[in-house]
């Protein structure tokens, strides 16, 4: 995605002619640590960023919704009595979604008109399609008249993800998007869905680097991921009837629950019930202000994932490589769903420029271009702008 929310604004103006009641903003997120753990039923620890979804909306005065996609150039409409998934625009399935599942709910929405774009990096992890989801949400919130807690709308945008689009994520993403405050790490538990925010130091820099690589996911190796791990769960339950998630496992009250499993399901319930681990170890390594001990479980964080999940590829290795053998990093792993995607890395401010030069020659030198590299911003989640006459 690549549009701002000035162009998002004129670009509603000059479809409709009138400026949008109005709009909405959504942040990605990038995830420090906790990976393929929140469908398990575990930790997380995600940071909302600086690039954003904007939705600039207004009633329609009918029972349908009218959508157009600032990044593609394309139109969607669907009426709101009878919605389904659109067959050649994958966008829009995001906010047919999302209208669908708060029809579920039983809350009244009203017809709109709206354009939707961003600058949150489409396919690379960074959660575009929840701030998309979350943006859209709010502005039928906005337009509608009904109010819900934030936590319940977080997860009526999964429901959207999970059962409309057909993509099985976690609740990270959307409470992330949702939930987040400014200068902070959102420690999540799925399970509970409990979540605290965690004081991030100042003196470090987060910097991401995009791979340029791209997978569907939707029907592929991540929803694979995640029927090995159920496939898991049954076979623990067998032994150990408490056992409803990988979240369960723990191995000090479990002797031989690895034994059980076979390849690859051993390894990939390894990664999880490590993962765990690292992430609560890594909430109190920062609470105590130990930077140096979560770079080193960050690390640990994609060894596992390489090795054991099997979600990276040669692209992420050589940035997470050249990232932990330059001056002033902490830690670097691949985060989102792998397959491709960023990398991110926590590294001493002074040390950015280095890191994203040292990432840059060495990435065009094995595959011949530069990678984007971003240094970003934890910031606040949704909200919407509630003076429309700044965009005048």
């Amino acid at each position: 995605m690549k549009a701002n929310d000035n162009e998002v604004v004129e670009l509603f103006k000059r479809k409709w002619n009138e400026p949008p009641e109005v709009v909405v903003r959504a942040p990605g997120r990038v995830n420090l640590i906790g990976e393929h753990t929140d469908y398990n039923g575990g930790f997380v620890l995600p940071v909302a960023i600086n690039r954003y979804v904007w939705v600039a909306a207004s009633r329609s005065g009918e029972k349908v919704a009218r959508f157009h996609a600032a990044d593609f150039g394309e139109d969607d409409a669907f009426a709101l009595d009878e919605i389904r998934p659109h067959p050649r625009h994958r966008w829009s399935n995001y906010v047919r979604g999302v209208a669908w599942a708060l029809l579920k709910e039983g809350l009244p929405l009203t017809g709109v008109k709206a354009v939707v774009g961003g600058n949150v990096p489409i396919g690379a992890g960074l959660s575009s399609s929840a701030a998309v989801e979350v943006a859209t949400a709010l502005a039928f919130q906005v337009l509608s008249g009904f109010q819900i807690p934030r936590e319940r709308l977080a997860l009526l945008c999964q429901r959207a993800e999970n059962d409309f689009v057909g993509m099985r994520c976690g609740i990270m993403d959307q409470f992330a998007s949702l939930l987040a405050r400014e200068g902070h790490a959102l420690l999540i538990d799925c399970a509970s869905l409990e979540y605290r925010h965690i004081p991030l130091p100042p003196q470090v820099a987060i910097v991401v680097a995009d791979t340029g690589v791209r997978r569907e996911l939707a029907s592929s190796e991540y929803n694979r991921r995640r029927r090995e791990c159920e496939e898991a769960v049954l076979i623990l339950r067998s032994r150990w009837s408490y056992v409803k998630s990988l979240r369960d496992v723990n191995p000090a009250s479990m002797p031989g629950w690895e034994a059980l499993l076979p390849e690859p399901l051993r390894r990939r319930a390894r990664h999880v019930v490590g993962e765990n681990e690292r992430v609560l170890r890594g909430v109190e390594a920062l609470e105590r202000g130990d930077i140096e001990e979560f770079g080193r479980l960050m690390n640990r964080s994609h060894s596992s994932l390489r090795d054991d999940y099997e979600v990276s590829c040669p692209e992420l290795d050589l940035l997470v490589e050249t990232a932990q053998a330059t001056e002033g990093v902490y830690g670097s792993r691949l985060t989102g769903a792998g397959f491709g995607g960023c990398t991110v890395t926590l590294v001493r401010r002074e040390y950015t420029h280095t890191l994203k030069e040292r990432l840059q020659e060495a990435y065009r030198s094995r595959f011949g271009f530069n990678p984007d590299v971003y240094e970003l911003i934890p910031s606040a989640g949704a909200d919407v702008v509630s003076d429309i006459r700044s965009y005048e």
